[in-house]
Parts: C-alpha cells; structure tokens; sequence
C-alpha cells in the first residue's frame, strides 16, 4: 500500500486528540514503576514529562504497565537483529498508516540501523528491488500477517533459513505489538512529537 502522507496525517494527527491527557498528580505506583522502564530504555533525565502517547495510555494502569513491559521487552531483551526489528516494525506501520510509529522510528533506526534509501524502499514492500533475502523474507512476514494473520510456508522457510526458534517466534509478536500500538494512536488521534513532526514521512 502507498499511502498519501499528507492526507494520511491529517485523517490521523490532524484533529484533536480524542482522550485527555493524565497529569502526573492523576498516576499511582503502577504508572511510575513502568515509566522507570521506559526512562532507563531511553535515556530520558528523571523528572521528565509522559510523552503524549504515554499520558493518554494512562488512563488505564493495568493496561499501561503491561504495554510498556512488552514494548521494553521488546526492544531491548530480543533476541532479533535490530535490523530485523526494525524492518518489521517500519513495514507493520506503514501497512497501517500510522503516523506516530512510522515518524518515531524512522527518527530512531535512520543512519543507526538502516539509511535513508532502505527506509524509502519499505514504503514500497518487498518487492521493491535491493533488499536480500532475510530483509525480503521479514517485510513479507509483516505484509503476509497484515493480508492473512498468518505467516504463509514460503516466507516462514525463509525466515526459518536465517533465523532460530526463539527469533521466529518473536518476530510475530514483535509485530503484534506495533499492530496493535498503530490501533490505538490511530485512533487515539495521539499527537505527534518533537523527535517525529512529519509523521508519515520519509525524508
């Protein structure tokens, strides 16, 4: 799918935000054991303010703290590539025009995991002529479960040439994960960051 940016970003970022924000004074234990994690994943200096997503993701404690726990873990205690995560979550929010994922991680993977050609050419699939086999192989796996909730025999064999059990079976989750992370800002209409002002962009 191409998506137009423009119109993409105005659908999604481009109205109000449906949910308020918390406000430190409305968060309890739950809220700040999981913002521990996500200070210490990213650096962010002690004191610092919920980034919008994070403040609306509030509203629900349980839900807050378990979302959290999975995005850390799936950042920094999986046992894929950086490159292979990347690649599936760049394509998984492209496939679901998600504004808020997209510009993110373009901004995070950008000269560190892939250049600014490779991130232009997910846009387009796997189709798109340059990629090798396992990057083939992983943008079909995010493509596939997008078309089919499944990954189908083909790109799994792929997969499975490249990478061993336990990475195969983070891969779909890692997936789900932003899947699921595009439905709720999608919808939640989060509003955009300094580090992403362009959303879905990819310059």
């Amino acid at each position: 799918m191409r998506w137009n940016e423009a119109e993409r970003n105005a659908q999604v970022v481009g109205a109000r935000e449906r949910l308020p924000f918390l406000s430190e004074d409305q968060l309890d234990d739950r809220h700040f054991e999981a913002m521990e994690q996500l200070r210490v994943l990213y650096g962010y200096p002690e004191g610092m303010p919920l980034a919008p997503f994070f403040a609306t993701l509030a509203h629900s404690p349980e839900f807050f703290a378990g979302y959290i726990d999975l995005g850390v873990t799936a950042s920094i205690r999986s046992a894929l590539p950086a490159r292979v995560r990347e690649l599936a979550i760049l394509r998984t929010g492209w496939l679901h025009g998600a504004p808020y994922v997209w510009g993110e991680h373009v901004h995070s993977s950008r000269d560190r995991v892939l250049s600014s050609e490779e991130i232009e050419r997910i846009t387009q699939g796997s189709q798109a002529e340059g990629w090798d086999e396992l990057d083939r192989a992983v943008l079909r796996a995010a493509e596939d479960l997008h078309a089919d909730s499944m990954i189908c025999d083909e790109t799994w064999d792929l997969l499975a040439s490249h990478l061993d059990a336990r990475q195969l079976l983070e891969l779909p989750i890692v997936i789900g994960h932003y899947v699921t992370t595009a439905y709720v800002q999608n919808s939640l209409r989060t509003r955009l960051t300094d580090n992403n002002p362009e959303g879905l962009a990819t310059r």
